[in-house]
C-alpha cells in the first residue's frame, strides 16, 4: 500500500488538479476581460482553447468523475484564491486563507484516501 503513496505519484495527482483549474480559471478569465473590461473580441480564441484543455484534463484523472469533481473542487478553490492574490493583487483574508486551507485539507483526504485517487 505504501507504494501507492510515493510523493511522485501524489504530486503528479496534484499538479494533474492543479493545471485543471488553470486552464478553467484562464477559461473563465478571458470573457471576463472581453466582457468587462472591453478587450479584444481575439480573446475568444483562448477562451476556447483553455476550456477545451479543461474538459480534456478531466478525462485524465483517475477514479470516478463524482469523486474527480469533489476533490477538484477544493483545488480549484486554492488556485482561485491563489489567481486572487497574485494575479488580481488582492491580499488576501483570514477568513480566506483558513477557507483555503480548509478546502485543501478535505481536497487531500480524497485524493490520498486507500484506493481512492491515486490508484
Amino acid at each position: 500500500m505504501l507504494e501507492d503513496f510515493s510523493i511522485t505519484r501524489i504530486l503528479s495527482v496534484f499538479g494533474l488538479f492543479l493545471i485543471t483549474a488553470i486552464a478553467e480559471i484562464l477559461g473563465c478569465y478571458f470573457p471576463y476581460l472581453i466582457l468587462k473590461e472591453g478587450k479584444s473580441t481575439w480573446l475568444w480564441i483562448p477562451t476556447i482553447a483553455s476550456l477545451a484543455l479543461f474538459v480534456w484534463l478531466l478525462t485524465l484523472h483517475p477514479t470516478a468523475s463524482g469523486r474527480i469533481y469533489a476533490a477538484y473542487g477544493g483545488i480549484y478553490i486554492f488556485t482561485a484564491l491563489m489567481w486572487l492574490r497574485f494575479v488580481d493583487q488582492v491580499a488576501l483574508t483570514r477568513w480566506d486563507l483558513l477557507g483555503g486551507i480548509v478546502v485543501l485539507i478535505g481536497a487531500s483526504l480524497i485524493i490520498l484516501q486507500p484506493q481512492g485517487l491515486i490508484r
